[in-house]
């Protein structure tokens, strides 16, 4: 008997050798139930043993939105244009960071929290990373609806008058939300290969997520922080989730202006991005064992 065995007689042939791009679709969907029990874990465990709930899906961006409000449009005036209420203005920038920074935060420490698994078992690591986004996706969902619902609020139910509309533009909200997600992931997954290595870019990820929203018009027009800080308005100007949320506000709002050069340079960072996250994450998954 033949005692030599052909690769194609495996099922799977685990090798050390990699593409530098490589994000095996096939294995991924064969894997797909470990996908959704990663994401029902990330659903149910977050909120498990809290008195509110999934309540906090709602709570979070009604009382950020509430605050900037208050702080950015009632104390220092900051104008929102076209009529947009200014409570909706930031529901509009604040739905949209939300699931960017909820991406990469839940990323960034991809292989630092499932290193018990990693080190027992495999499976496609990517799976991990990629949970997290689809598990955001829902969060996102529902407080896209909540923002639907006081827009539509806004519009019946109140003497305000509400001139901003939503776009035909809108039906390419599903690629703005793919950019979102793309972006948050690649450099979540930088972050976390990163993190392996150099432990106190850990206490630098929420701190540095809260300056890039800083960074990311999300309480303001950037129209207005040009007009006001014109010499440093490149820096926001270029950072490509101001990009993304001004686009939302576009689709959604009306507010500013629609540029198929913004949307497509928003896509083309967002998938640099990710490849290059991906690229180092396959590196540092073949030797993050005997650093973390």
């Amino acid at each position: 008997m033949n005692s030599t065995v052909k690769n194609n007689d495996w099922l799977y042939t685990i090798s050390p050798k990699r593409k530098l791009i490589d994000l095996n679709f096939k294995e991924i969907w064969r894997y797909r139930d470990l996908l959704f029990l990663f994401v029902k874990r990330d659903i149910i465990t977050v909120y498990k043993q809290t008195i509110l709930g999934p309540l906090w899906f709602f709570i979070q961006p009604l009382f950020t939105s509430v605050i900037f409000t208050l702080i950015f449009n009632n104390l220092a005036a900051i104008p929102t244009g076209n009529g947009v209420p200014p409570f909706l203005f930031n529901l509009a920038g604040i739905t949209s960071w939300n699931y960017f920074s909820t991406c990469l935060t839940g990323t960034s420490n991809t292989f630092k929290a499932n290193q018990g698994i990693f080190g027992k078992v495999y499976f496609p690591r990517v799976i991990t990373p990629l949970s997290v986004v689809f598990s955001n996706l829902l969060k996102f969902g529902i407080q896209l609806l909540v923002f639907v619902l006081f827009y539509v609020y806004y519009v019946f139910f109140t003497d305000q008058v509400v001139l901003a509309r939503p776009q035909l533009a809108m039906v390419l909200l599903p690629c703005l939300v793919l950019f979102m997600g793309l972006f948050g992931l690649g450099f979540g997954m930088l972050l976390s290969s990163l993190t392996t290595k150099y432990r106190d870019l850990t206490f630098l990820v929420s701190f540095g997520v809260q300056l890039l929203m800083y960074g990311s018009a999300v309480m303001y027009p950037l129209s207005y922080f040009k007009a006001r800080v014109p010499e440093y308005a490149w820096l926001v100007e270029y950072n490509p989730m101001t990009t993304i949320i001004e686009l939302f506000r576009y689709m959604t709002l009306g507010i500013g202006q629609f540029s198929w050069a913004n949307f497509i340079y928003a896509g083309v960072i967002s998938v640099v991005i990710f490849l290059i996250g991906l690229i180092i994450f396959n590196k540092t998954e073949k030797t993050f064992i005997d650093t973390v």
